[in-house]
Order: structure tokens, then C-alpha cells, then sequence
């Protein structure tokens, strides 16, 4: 790919719409507002994306699942979109989100926090190849 990143024409459209909600919003919300204002901004920027879809967490061989976990978006059916609204990002949610990059199936992953002083976010990628 010659060191051009996964999807990036996505996720340039995905932070730009976060800087827009965080510019006018602030921070000292709850996740959900952001995620309805994000919503309405990559709808503007003409992305289609799922909201909350639910996915099911298998263990090793048990035919069924030992629960469920549900994402904040998937965009284009590529790009999946974790939000906070924390303080600041920590380990834990690095870890939950590459854990929802391997349980969806998808590669590249954005964990965006809207409750810093400034808009923080982390682009993550994913190998599944080593998934079933």
C-alpha cells in the first residue's frame, strides 16, 4: 500500500466530523449526545453507517454465544468507531476496542474521547488473519 493507511479517505471523514461535534459541543456530556451529534455529522459528510449493532462474543468451540457486546458505529462497513467521553483514553479502552475489531471482523478501528479539553482519538488496526 506503500504506506498509505487503510481506509483513510473513511477516517479523515469520520475525525473531521468529531472535531466538528467537539468544536461546538465542548466537552462534559454524555456519550450518547455525542454519538447522536456524530451521527448527524457523518450523515453530512455523506457516510453510511450502522449505529449500536449488536454482535455475538463466542468462546473456543461452544456452539453458542457467552454474551454480547454492541459498538457505537460501524462506517461503510469497514471502519469501526468506539466513543468516550472520559477524561482521558486509558489502556482499557485501547484493549476493548481492538477486542471489538476482532469480534466484528474489521481491521481498522477508531476509539475517539470527547470528554478531554480537546478532541483525543486513536486509530487502531486489526489483524484478523490469524481469526478463524
Amino acid at each position: 500500500m506503500n504506506g498509505e493507511l487503510k481506509y483513510k479517505d473513511i477516517t479523515e471523514k469520520i475525525i473531521g466530523a468529531s472535531f466538528e461535534v467537539h468544536k461546538f459541543l465542548g466537552n462534559g456530556f454524555q456519550e450518547v449526545i455525542y454519538q447522536r451529534a456524530l451521527a448527524y455529522e457523518m450523515q453530512k459528510a455523506g457516510l453510511e453507517f450502522s449505529r449500536e449493532i449488536e454482535q455475538n462474543i463466542f468462546y473456543k468451540d461452544l456452539e453458542k454465544p457467552i454474551g454480547t457486546r454492541r459498538v457505537d458505529f460501524i462506517v461503510e462497513g469497514k471502519v469501526l468507531i468506539e466513543l468516550k467521553a472520559a477524561i482521558q483514553l486509558e489502556d482499557v479502552h485501547l484493549t476493548q476496542t481492538l477486542n471489538y475489531l476482532k469480534v466484528y471482523n474489521l481491521e481498522v478501528g477508531l476509539l475517539i474521547n470527547f470528554g478531554s479539553k480537546s478532541l483525543t482519538f486513536k486509530r487502531l488496526v486489526f489483524s484478523n488473519s490469524a481469526i478463524r
